[in-house]
């Protein structure tokens, strides 16, 4: 499984970015997709997921209202929508794919990983 991450960048405080990640369909538009990150000297944690249809998703207490998780039916396209952002969402953010139809919000779940995509918030 391949996933290319991108979207990410340098933004101010109370700005918004939007990252995107592509699998490959025939792997993944049948499970769970989701967003974790990792900030530096931090272990990576859980951001946000989407079931395998985008009909359900769920977020980290300190990222909802903020950011918003979508991904195309059947395709392996997800999204992370990040508004008001703030610096502590300073962090290498990457993409996932679960191993189940349903969300993938532990490390444990994850199927595959993408490379990661640096976010950078200023104050």
């Amino acid at each position: 499984v391949q996933l290319q991450a991108s979207g990410g960048g340098l933004v101010q405080a109370g700005g918004s970015l939007r990252l995107s990640c592509a699998a490959s369909r025939r792997t993944s538009s049948n499970n769970g997709m989701g967003w974790f990150r990792q900030a530096p000297g931090e272990e990576r944690e859980f951001v946000a997921s989407i079931n395998w249809n985008g009909g359900s998703s769920v977020y980290s207490d300190s990222v909802k209202g903020r950011f918003t998780i979508s991904r195309e039916y059947g395709q392996g396209t997800v999204y992370l929508q990040m508004n008001n952002l703030k610096p502590e969402d300073t962090a290498v953010y990457y993409c996932a794919v679960a191993r189940s139809a349903s969300y993938v919000t532990t490390r444990t779940q994850v199927r595959a990983w993408g490379q990661g995509t640096l976010v950078t918030v200023s104050s």
